[in-house]
């Protein structure tokens, strides 16, 4: 099923064909004073130039305005001024990235749009922590392709710090009501260092108390692809693994590879597998569904996610 992001900029390929569970995603460049970044063109809608925002008062510092490009009012996020970059020279030769996920649009305010490349989620290592500020840091990743660094941006990171109500809430734990504590096993791959925070507390909050999580699913893969083979049987496997949570976007191999190994070996084939996601869209639940999903959430809903938990360890 091809992505398809509209696009004023010349040269910038926007008919894209990827298909499921090959571990291969597209990721756009673009440049902030000079400095190379990246986001995952599953969350692009559309690239725009830069055009006329109007303001909005007391509205957070990095939020330029609003603008209605048709028949939609989107936000614009100025991302230089976010990131503590100079602003350009001249605004008219920025440009805006639409983007869509955890179900809201936003626009980012960027200096130039370069080019897309296809490349493979193995290509992608994992920042160091002590270098990119950990759970304060703004990269999930670094790619390189050819003789650039490309650092891959958390986006959903900067939404939250801007607007905390669009990030996980732990009212939705509290409002599931009493719950009893469950050893049940679980296993999380969630590359982004303060979502996965934010998650495990909510688990924790909610009763699940025997967590195992991994930043990539190449990590989570080698782990339970061992227990698969220590263990050899779906029912002896589910004490030691009784449901796998797992973000789509993650450095080494993403969350649509990691569900297909599953489906295809003998013993994990039947292991309740939860995509956890903010790409969760008619085009990607299609995917995760021939892909075998055993259910598919957008985040932040970490309410729907716990219920959703409860359904296929508490039966």
């Amino acid at each position: 099923m091809a992505k398809q992001v509209k696009s004023s900029v010349d040269g910038v390929k926007t008919d894209i064909l990827l298909e499921s569970g090959t571990n291969e995603l597209e990721i756009m460049e673009f440049t902030i004073d000079g400095n190379i970044f990246g986001i995952n063109v599953a969350k692009v809608t559309e690239i725009m130039k830069y055009s006329e925002v109007n303001p909005m008062p007391n509205s957070h510092p990095n939020i330029e305005g609003v603008f209605k490009p048709r028949d939609q009012i989107i936000t614009v996020i100025n991302l230089p001024g976010y990131m503590g970059l100079p602003s350009s020279e001249n605004d008219e030769r920025d440009m805006f990235i639409i983007t869509n996920f955890n179900k809201m649009n936003a626009a980012f305010h960027v200096h130039t749009v370069e080019a897309i490349h296809r490349i493979t989620w193995d290509m992608i290592e994992k920042p160091d922590n002590t270098i990119y500020g950990g759970q304060e840091g703004l990269a999930t990743g670094i790619a390189k392709i050819g003789d650039k660094l490309i650092t891959i941006v958390d986006f959903e990171k900067i939404v939250f710090d801007i607007s905390p109500l669009t990030g996980i809430q732990m009212q939705e734990i509290s409002d599931l009501g009493p719950r009893e504590r469950s050893t049940r096993p679980l296993i999380i791959a969630e590359d982004s260092a303060l979502l996965k925070k934010m998650i495990l507390e909510a688990l924790h909050e909610a009763g699940y108390t025997n967590i195992t999580s991994f930043t990539n699913g190449q990590d989570a893969w080698d782990h339970i692809n061992e227990l698969a083979e220590q263990y050899g049987s779906v029912e002896v496997l589910k004490d030691h693994v009784a449901l796998m949570i797992t973000d789509i976007e993650m450095p080494k191999m993403d969350g649509h590879r990691l569900l297909k190994l599953c489906r295809d070996h003998r013993v994990l084939r039947g292991l309740p597998i939860l995509i956890f996601s903010s790409l969760i869209d008619d085009a990607m639940r299609d995917k995760g569904e021939r892909l075998g999903a055993t259910a598919q959430l957008s985040k932040p809903e970490i309410g729907n996610l716990v219920a959703t938990i409860d359904k296929h360890i508490l039966k």
